[in-house]
């Protein structure tokens, strides 16, 4: 019987754990086995990490896209911290990389984002980091009308035929209070240049976490956790940079209210549905008499 590939292990084994730990399940994964680091971290999704700019005081966010090594880019400054050794932050070099992705649609871990690797946190060049300029101060003015505060970033490199990109979007809600709930959304697209039209592939993961940790005997306590990953490819009419600004901007808005409403109908409803056959806030015995009322009122009208 042939040995399954570690990787796959991992990933399948990352599936099954609880997806509000992902992070530390995959720390300690990475320390299992250093070989997968890269492979690991370009291809799991985890919950994003707001680091703050300390040349323009405004907070970003983590992920493998804007990483080398240790070093992570701030869209604001399009500086490294740390600053890599022999590289000059200031300046604007020429970077590479593709959206990476995964085939297929679906929930779950091992359908993450997709790798960026080293190449995808190399400086855009001056063309492809005015757009992610434009596109930060746009998605910055989406994040506070939709999530009303919260953290946005963006980043954009380059591509032989054209450029690809992430758009970054969290928020945290009532931290450490007794109700807390965390969403954090991953879009990651490619846009390849078809003359006047652009394809666009897109890839978005969304991670939520919800727990209650009340006191309340009626409410007790609660813990819903995961994330779910869709894809769509599409070409639109795309003639300057604005209107590439324009069609992502859509795309992700689009998206986010698709993946919205999916987990307000699909899953929230599905667990509404279960935790209410499982448990009643109300008395047994109250029901039994609501119950028995009812019977009585439906013979009464047969009558």
């Amino acid at each position: 019987m042939a040995s399954s590939d570690p990787f796959d292990s991992a990933l399948d084994l990352l599936r099954r754990l609880n997806p509000k730990h992902t992070s530390e399940h995959l720390n300690s994964l990475i320390q299992l086995a250093p070989d997968l680091t890269e492979d690991l971290l370009s291809s799991v999704d985890q919950p994003l990490a707001v680091r703050r700019c300390k040349q323009t005081g405004r907070e970003y966010l983590l992920c493998d896209y804007n990483r080398d090594g240790d070093s992570y880019r701030s869209p604001w400054s399009n500086q490294f911290d740390p600053p890599l050794e022999g590289q000059d932050n200031a300046g604007n070099g020429a970077g590479a990389g593709g959206a990476g992705g995964e085939d297929g649609e679906g929930d779950g871990v091992e359908g993450g984002a997709g790798g960026g690797g080293g190449g995808a946190a190399g400086l855009p060049s001056d063309k492809v980091r005015r757009m992610e300029v434009r596109a930060n101060e746009a998605f910055d003015v989406y994040r506070e009308l939709y999530y009303e505060g919260g953290v946005s970033s963006v980043y954009f490199w380059n591509l032989d035929d054209g450029f690809a990109g992430v758009v970054l979007l969290k928020k945290v809600a009532t931290p450490g209070t007794a109700g807390e709930g965390t969403w954090d959304s991953i879009h990651v697209f490619e846009a390849i240049d078809r003359a006047r039209f652009t394809q666009y592939n897109l890839t978005s993961t969304v991670i939520l976490s919800l727990s209650h940790t009340g006191n309340s005997q009626a409410l007790g306590e609660m813990d819903l956790s995961g994330n779910m990953t869709r894809q769509v490819e599409i070409e639109l009419p795309a003639e300057s940079d604005e209107q590439q600004i324009a069609n992502i901007g859509k795309l992700v808005e689009d998206m986010e209210l698709k993946m919205r409403n999916l987990l307000q109908e699909v899953y929230f409803g599905k667990a509404k549905d279960v935790v209410g056959d499982l448990r009643s806030a109300g008395s047994l015995s109250e029901g039994a008499r609501d119950r028995e009322a009812q019977r009585e009122i439906i013979g009464s009208m047969r009558r």
